[in-house]
């Protein structure tokens, strides 16, 4: 910026009102450029937060603000653990319950962790022929000391089929939806405990040996919305007529989407496993369909699901389940859950 002689200017006003000039320019154009990233609310949190528990391979996460930790699920160990900024790894709740432990949900305004639990034949101390692919259960522990408040049968439901319980989405009456990977099955457990099969309907099956429903949110305005993975689909359940569930149409390809966040009424963060992808979704019809609107790519270490932390920023879990599938060895040592940047 040029700014013209004046016989009043003296070189020091010069000097200042050039700097101020400069100075203002770079702020604006500062502003400019933090457009393209929507998650700069909270600077001063960590990008990474990296722990070490051998052989671990977490496939969920929530975040406790309450307790200023992660909470970590694990496919090896059943056990569900808490990880702190520092990297700080340490049991949280241990259950013999517990085979292996999948996504999870943080009913903070009712103090309970609510966990998917399954066996995929990876923890070698408590897998067994009665519950290998066929196991799908919820258990509910009190989110400051770990106890477990209580556990619910979810295969018994349909003991013929293979299960696989995965994902849990929690309304604001307290009931709670389970997705089953193995069954096109949610299930539905009230506050009271009770449970029974919500949705079951043949569009919602995958192929054997293959993962379909997974990730699943709960709307605000009375619908579920569940990814099915096979698929590279999300589908749109309505709570009080779920029989008349809907795709929602979108053009790009979710193919192994797994976990899911609803940033906002209109936005939703979905994981894209296969992809190491995490796609920014957004709609102005109230999910009947939805655009692209952001991506982040991650790591070749198998992402899995979202929490979220500090208003609108997310974090995502890399859990190296590829490496576990692969039989890995040694196994992974090192997880890192990462904040998500579109």
């Amino acid at each position: 910026m040029r700014v013209p002689f004046h016989p009043a200017f003296r070189p020091h006003r010069t000097r200042a009102l050039l700097l101020l000039a400069l100075s203002g320019s770079l702020l604006f154009s500062a502003t400019s450029c933090s457009d393209d990233n929507d998650n700069d609310s909270s600077p001063s949190l960590p990008e990474t937060v990296a722990f070490t528990q051998a052989n671990l391979y977490p496939e969920g996460v929530q975040y406790d603000a309450k307790n200023s930790r992660y909470l970590v699920s694990s496919q090896t160990a059943g056990t569900v653990g808490q990880v702190k900024d520092d990297g700080t790894y340490t049991a949280f709740a241990e259950n013999a319950v517990l085979v292996s432990t999948i996504g999870m949900n943080l009913d903070e305004s009712r103090n309970r962790l609510l966990v998917a639990v399954s066996d995929p034949g990876y923890n070698k101390e408590r897998t067994s022929a009665a519950t290998l692919r066929k196991l799908a259960r919820l258990a509910i522990f009190n989110r400051d000391n770990g106890q477990l408040q209580s556990t619910v049968d979810l295969g018994s439901l349909r003991p013929t089929l293979n299960h696989f319980a995965n994902d849990i989405a929690v309304d604001g009456q307290g009931n709670a939806y389970v997705t089953d990977s193995f069954s096109p099955i949610i299930y539905k457990v009230d506050a009271q405990g009770t449970a029974g099969v919500f949705l079951e309907n043949a569009q919602l099956a995958a192929p054997a040996g293959m993962f379909g429903l997974n990730g699943i949110v709960f709307h605000p305005d009375g619908y579920l919305l569940v990814a099915k993975s096979d698929e590279g689909a999300i589908f749109k359940v309505p709570l009080n007529n779920p029989a008349a569930f809907t795709k929602v149409a979108i053009s790009q390809d979710l193919k192994g989407a797994d976990g899911m966040l609803l940033q906002d009424n209109n936005t939703l963060q979905v994981v894209t496993n296969a992809q190491a992808k995490v796609y920014r979704l957004t709609t102005t019809n109230a999910w009947g369909a939805a655009t692209v609107t952001g991506t982040f790519s991650t790591p070749p270490q198998y992402p899995t699901t979202l929490a979220r932390r500090e208003g609108a920023d997310s974090y995502v879990l890399y859990s190296n389940l590829n490496a576990l599938q692969a039989s890995q060895n040694p196994p992974v040592s090192v997880f890192t859950i990462a904040r998500v940047r579109f």
